[in-house]
């Protein structure tokens, strides 16, 4: 039977997300990324219920049955509003302290919140490392190797950018998925379960804010400010830290992406997964639940 989806209110949106558990235990926030939802976590919930996890799962903004409260709040993608979204569900559920999950979007999110607010985080699992955006240095080139990767992000800085994720936005998923897994298979019925989450009326707005302002194309949210100065900063991330990296990750490849390990003050372990892509909880859900409860059991 599908677990129920539940919603709560924080200062800008009605968040979607399912509980898994009981509330008295140690709460597991697992956050996804794009253009992906929340079931990549299916196959994680049950172990970490059958440790003594409570696993919570939310839906990003611009995903799923997550809403805006106000038609004027500004549509934003920017790195801040997810650490920002985050930290408010934290609260909302009135959640002192939480184990963190994240990739992609989720990872980012699940970076900030540990960098900037550690006495809520009590360790962090994070996919590819460091996560928070370099906005400043943003415009410097990289190696050929690694531009080619990033074709869809130079896209969503055009209108036809727009236009093409609007109209083919699950043809568009489906390739990205094929490009950052390569090595790696799903089945229609698996990416279809995603998909639906694509439908939401604010789906096309958040994604290409998220990339045109991670370019400085795209100015931010002015209530979000301060915490992209902080970030700006590149804060240290100061909690118990896991990275899980696929070997075969066709957008963050291992030999680009843990440049930043300087960045983890405390523990920090990085376990790169033969076979494995970009979309590490769906293609490894074992080592993903295994690497919360080792940082728990620390």
């Amino acid at each position: 039977m599908a677990q129920e989806v539940l919603r709560v209110r924080t200062p800008t949106l009605e968040i979607a997300y399912t509980d898994h558990a009981p509330a008295n235990r140690d709460v597991v926030v697992l956050l996804h990324g794009f253009p992906y939802a929340p079931q990549a976590y299916d196959d994680v919930v049950e172990p970490l219920v059958a440790a003594g996890c409570r696993a919570i799962v939310p839906y990003l903004r611009g995903y799923g049955p997550t809403r805006f409260l106000h038609p004027s709040t500004p549509r934003s993608g920017q790195q801040a509003a997810l650490g920002q979204d985050l930290l408010d569900l934290l609260d909302a559920l009135h959640i002192e302290r939480a184990t963190l999950v994240g990739y992609d979007w989720g990872g980012r999110a699940a970076c900030i919140v540990a960098a900037l607010w550690p006495a809520r985080v009590n360790a962090l699992v994070t996919c590819t490392g460091y996560n928070i955006q370099d906005i400043a240095a943003s415009g410097a080139p990289a190696p050929p190797e690694h531009e080619h990767r990033l074709w869809y992000q130079y896209y969503f800085q055009t209108e036809r950018g727009r236009a093409g994720l609007s109209h083919y936005r699950r043809e568009l998923g489906r390739v990205l998925w094929r490009l950052w897994s390569p090595t790696g298979s799903f089945t229609d019925q698996t990416y279809a379960r995603t998909t639906d989450a694509f439908d939401n009326p604010d789906f096309v707005d958040v994604v290409i804010h998220s990339y045109r302002h991670r370019y400085g194309n795209a100015p931010g949210d002015p209530a979000l400010e301060s915490i992209e100065q902080q970030l700006a900063g590149r804060p240290k991330i100061s909690v118990s830290t896991i990275n899980l990296h696929g070997a075969d990750d066709g957008v963050s490849p291992p030999g680009l992406a843990d440049r930043d390990a300087s960045q983890f003050t405390a523990r920090y372990e990085r376990r790169l997964l033969p076979g494995i892509g970009h979309n590490v909880p769906q293609e490894s859900p074992a080592a993903t639940a295994q690497a919360v409860l080792d940082l728990l059991r620390d």
